[in-house]
C-alpha cells in the first residue's frame, strides 16, 4: 500500500509542489536536478556523482522492475532525495528482491511522489538547478524556507572528500592479477561499472583515495592513471588538481566526468556551472575526429570552458544540445578525458571504445 502521508517539495525560489511521502518519512535538502532516463533508476540512486542532490525522474512510472543487489554503482544510495510521478508498488522482474519504496525506506532516503515532474523539470530547465527541501514531517512553508536558507550552494562545494574511499584497495582482489596493465584509479566517487570495464580490458586496478599525492602514485608505478567521476564543484578539489598537475607527462591519464574537469583544470583550463546540467542516458555527442554521433549517458552540473583550453589541448567531443565540452586530449603528453560516462550503466554502449583507447595509450608509452 502506498504511503498516504502528505509531503512537500519546496524550491529555493519559492515554487512548491505537494504530493505523497515516498520511501523514508522525514526531511532532506539538496540541489534539485532532473534525469531524463526512462530506466536505470537503481544505478542513478547509487551513483556517487549525485551526492547532495535531489533527483527528479522525468519518466512517469518508476520502480517497474524493482531493485536487486547487482545493479548498483556503489554500496549505498547516494542521492539526497528522490522525486517521481508515480511509484510501482509491486515490481515485475525475476531479478527483483524488493520494491523501490522499500529500498529507499531501508536506507532512510526521503522521497516524494504524485507530483507533476514535468512541471518541476520545466521549472528547473527555465530557472536553473537550485536548492530544495522535501519534507513529510513539516508542511509549514515558512518553516521550510528558513531551513532552506541554510543549505549551501553546489558552487564551491568539494564533495569528492564525502564519497571517496578512506584507504586504498585492490578492486576484485579475489582474482589473480592479470599481469596486463597496472592501473592507479583515483576515487573522486568512482562507479562500480568503470572498475568492471577496466578489469574486462585486462587491467589490475588499485583504487586510491581522492587525497592521494603524486608521490604515492609514482611510487606505485602504474602503467596508467584513471581519474574517476564524482560530485561537486571541480574547482574546489584543489588537492586533486595539484596531484594531477604533478602527474602530467609522467604517466598516461584517462579521466571521466569530474576526472575530465580536474584534468582540464590541471592543464590550465577553466570550468563553469551549467544552468541545469546534463543528466540522462540519451544525450547526443559528436566525435570531432570521426564525425560520428554517440548517444551517451551523462551526469554533470559543471563543464570545461572550451575557450580556456591551452594551445596543447584540443577538443575531441562536443555536446550537440548546447555545444559544451564533452572531451579533450593533450597533443604533447599522454592524457585524455571525456565529460560523459562511456561505462554507461545505465545507458547506451556507443562510447566504450574509450577504454580500449586508454589501453592503447598505455601500450604505446610502456616503459
Amino acid at each position: 500500500m502506498a504511503n498516504q502521508k502528505s509531503a512537500i517539495l519546496l524550491l529555493a525560489d519559492g515554487r512548491s509542489f505537494t504530493g505523497r511521502a515516498f520511501g523514508f518519512v522525514g526531511e532532506t535538502t539538496g540541489e534539485v536536478c532532473f534525469n531524463t532516463g526512462m530506466t536505470g533508476y537503481q544505478e542513478i540512486l547509487t551513483d556517487p556523482s549525485y551526492c547532495k542532490q535531489i533527483v527528479t525522474m522525468t519518466a512517469p512510472h518508476i520502480g517497474n522492475y524493482g531493485v536487486n543487489p547487482d545493479d548498483v554503482e556503489s554500496d549505498l544510495i547516494q542521492v539526497a532525495g528522490f522525486v517521481i510521478k508515480e511509484a510501482t508498488e509491486i515490481p515485475s522482474n525475476w531479478r527483483s528482491k524488493q520494491s523501490l519504496g522499500q529500498y529507499l525506506n531501508d536506507q532512510k532516503i526521503v522521497g516524494i511522489q504524485q507530483v507533476d515532474t514535468r512541471a518541476i523539470t520545466r521549472h528547473i530547465r527555465d530557472h536553473g538547478a537550485m536548492n530544495g527541501i522535501i519534507s513529510s514531517v513539516d508542511l509549514d512553508i515558512d518553516s521550510l524556507k528558513e531551513k532552506l536558507l541554510k543549505v549551501p550552494s553546489m558552487a564551491g562545494l568539494d564533495l569528492a572528500k564525502e564519497v571517496t574511499c578512506p584507504t586504498q584497495y585492490v578492486w576484485n582482489d579475489t582474482k589473480p592479477p592479470s599481469n596486463h596493465y597496472k592501473i592507479a584509479a583515483i576515487d573522486y566517487g568512482i562507479k562500480t561499472n568503470i572498475l568492471r570495464l577496466l578489469e574486462s580490458h585486462g587491467c589490475d586496478v588499485t583504487v586510491f583515495p581522492a587525497s592521494v599525492s603524486s608521490k604515492e602514485i609514482l611510487n606505485f608505478n602504474p602503467d596508467g592513471v584513471f581519474l574517476s567521476n564524482g560530485p561537486g564543484d571541480p574547482e574546489a578539489v584543489t588537492y586533486g588538481i595539484k596531484t594531477v598537475k604533478e602527474l602530467l607527462g609522467k604517466k598516461p591519464i584517462f579521466g571521466i566526468c569530474l576526472g575530465h574537469q580536474i584534468l582540464a583544470l590541471a592543464l590550465g583550463a577553466k570550468t563553469f556551472k551549467l544552468k541545469f546540467g546534463h543528466r540522462g542516458c540519451n544525450h547526443p555527442v559528436k566525435n570531432i575526429d570521426s564525425g560520428k554521433v554517440e548517444i551517451t549517458s551523462q551526469n554533470h552540473g559543471f563543464a570545461v570552458d572550451l575557450d580556456s583550453l591551452p594551445s596543447n589541448v584540443e577538443a575531441t567531443h562536443v555536446n550537440l544540445n548546447d555545444d559544451t565540452s564533452e572531451g579533450i586530449r593533450c597533443t604533447d603528453i599522454p592524457a585524455f578525458s571525456v565529460q560523459y560516462h562511456p561505462e554507461s550503466s545505465p545507458g547506451p554502449h556507443d562510447s566504450r571504445y574509450l577504454f580500449q583507447q586508454f589501453i592503447e595509450l598505455m601500450e604505446s608509452h610502456r616503459e
